[in-house]
């Protein structure tokens, strides 16, 4: 999800009216998911990195998400949607660990997955997966992939990047490796329900080979 700042900054708009407008397009798509037919859909919301960000504008993110998880949480469970938090998500502070916890057990019967990125690099998840499964022995591609955030998630599919940026920035790089790929233009506060059914059905059209001729 790219481009909320420069959403705001187009309108002449503080960045934090670029993030509430953000907050509202997942929204709109988590309300889709299943109408769409999709089992898991995976958001990155906030990496490891962003903590270089002005601290105003991340104390501010922070309280999104804590709004976030009180207001959409009831709707959530109405809806049989599985929240998963893909990242460290530990370090944040101790008030927002507790609520996604709760979150976490509150949802874990649901039959759709919808996983948040938070404090997340994925750089690092593989350097810690592969620690893990060095504890454990030989390091092979099976035994790192059982220690990923994602290890209980379906494999990823379709990549969509917004805001026309045309890079991964350290989101899912093991799991992208035979993933589709979208990069479009539209900034992140306007991407809507139509925009992702357009991105799935371009998938549908595409032949995936892994690796095969």
């Amino acid at each position: 999800m790219d481009g909320n700042g420069r959403w705001a900054k187009r309108r002449h708009l503080p960045r934090a009216i670029g993030h509430q407008r953000g907050v509202e397009a997942v929204r709109r798509l988590v309300r889709e998911v299943e109408a769409m037919g999709l089992d898991c859909l995976t958001l990155y919301a906030f990496s490891s990195e962003n903590w270089k960000r002005p601290e105003d504008e991340i104390d501010h993110l922070m309280g999104l998400l804590r709004k976030f998880i009180v207001s959409d949480l009831p709707e959530f469970i109405a809806n049989d949607v599985r929240l998963k938090i893909v990242g460290d998500y530990k370090a944040l502070a101790p008030d927002i660990v507790a609520m996604l916890e709760d979150a976490l057990d509150r949802t874990a019967g649901g039959s759709r997955i919808l996983a948040v990125a938070l404090n997340y690099g994925s750089q690092q998840e593989i350097v810690r997966a592969a620690a893990l499964a060095a504890q454990e022995g030989d390091i092979t591609e099976e035994s790192i992939a059982r220690h990923l955030y994602t290890a209980d998630l379906p494999p990823l599919d379709l990549l969509i990047r917004t805001s026309g940026e045309v890079r991964l920035s350290n989101f899912l790089l093991w799991q992208a490796a035979y993933a589709e790929m979208i990069f479009t233009d539209v900034l992140w506060p306007d991407y809507t329900p139509a925009h992702l059914a357009e991105a799935l059905a371009q998938f549908a059209e595409r032949e995936r080979r892994f690796g095969g001729c």
